[in-house]
């Protein structure tokens, strides 16, 4: 594209119905009990006014892993529509966002007509997402998800292509428990085992190689994963999304909840519930710990779930002149 229809293309953008508007937000950092730890998120309160590319043109001024946007919900019974976009593309659910935004809008004590108490259901392109709050004493703390999709397992991905992409030796993948594999419980990723810690540290996204060989629409990013015990967690893992303009995410709600569903689904055992810690975020110095739980019956894993705790960090307004 040239310079000028790039530059026709944001004037139209700017110019379009929605500006002149003054939207206030919130962030909030997610999976962490401290200020400037976990992953941050931005929280647009009332975006009703607004379309869909100038939801994008601000998700990529924040340029933050997500930002969301609140709307009136199309089922009076629901708390709201939530929309959720990456600086590069909308996202049909995802973890981080969800939990952060409950707990924001807990704060503002806004339910956009829906019910109160201390659940939430949002209303998301994946399908609904039921939100639970996390409360110490009467002070929301937190939130947790159910997945809006079973977990659904889909085609392997070579180790050589997980290696290449991330940079990291194919001898460092684990497969004894599976393959690199896609799995998805509403929003598609590339899941690889690594054999220790030090192999997960050491990787490096290559984001020429998601360019040729893994298409945003086919899966979201990679997430490695260890089994490893430290620093107060069961697992310890890394995602990377270039072409979401996410080069690594410091905590990644939707992908950990389908990992929750993997790591049950490959238990023996026909009927499971599943609790672990889950660490992401240490290797970048934003350290987030993630609640994750799993349901399993007949072989069947029929429920997974992440939470986690979130403090609130700014709050200001967006003016669209």
């Amino acid at each position: 594209m040239s310079i000028a229809l790039q530059r026709e293309k944001v004037a139209a953008t700017f110019a379009a119905p929605g500006f002149g508007m003054r939207l206030t937000f919130v962030t909030v950092d997610v999976f962490t009990d401290r200020q400037f730890g976990g992953n941050p998120l931005a929280v647009v309160l009332d975006a009703g006014g607004l379309s869909s590319t100038q939801m994008q043109a601000i998700a990529a001024e924040f340029n933050l892993a997500e930002t969301t946007f609140v709307l009136p919900p199309k089922d009076p019974a629901h708390t709201a529509r939530v929309r959720i976009f990456t600086p590069r593309a909308e996202m049909p659910f995802a973890g981080h966002p969800n939990v952060g935004t409950a707990f924001a809008l807990a704060r503002e004590g806004e339910s956009h007509g829906g019910p109160g108490g201390d659940t939430m259901i949002f209303e998301e392109t994946a399908g609904l997402v039921r939100m639970e709050l996390m409360r110490r004493g009467t002070a929301v703390t937190g939130a947790s998800l159910a997945a809006p999709q079973p977990l659904a397992i889909g085609e392997a991905v070579t180790p050589e292509v997980v290696a290449q992409a991330c940079g990291i030796a194919v001898a460092a993948i684990e497969t004894r428990h599976h393959v690199p594999l896609i799995a998805s419980c509403g929003a598609p990723f590339v899941f690889a085992e690594l054999k220790d810690r030090h192999a997960l540290a050491a990787a490096q996204p290559h984001a020429d190689v998601f360019g040729r060989a893994l298409s945003r629409e086919w899966a979201t990013g990679i997430h490695l994963y260890v089994q490893a015990g430290a620093e107060g967690a069961d697992i310890h893992c890394r995602m990377f999304a270039p072409l979401h303009g996410i080069p690594e995410d410091p905590a990644t709600g939707s992908a950990n909840v389908a990992l929750i569903g993997l790591l049950a689904r490959l238990r023996p055992e026909p009927d499971l519930k599943l609790h672990k810690v889950i660490a992401q975020g240490f290797d970048m110095g934003r350290p987030s710990l993630l609640d994750a739980r799993a349901e399993k019956a007949a072989g069947t894993v029929t429920a997974t779930f992440i939470g986690g705790t979130c403090v609130p960090v700014m709050r200001g307004t967006i003016d669209l002149a």
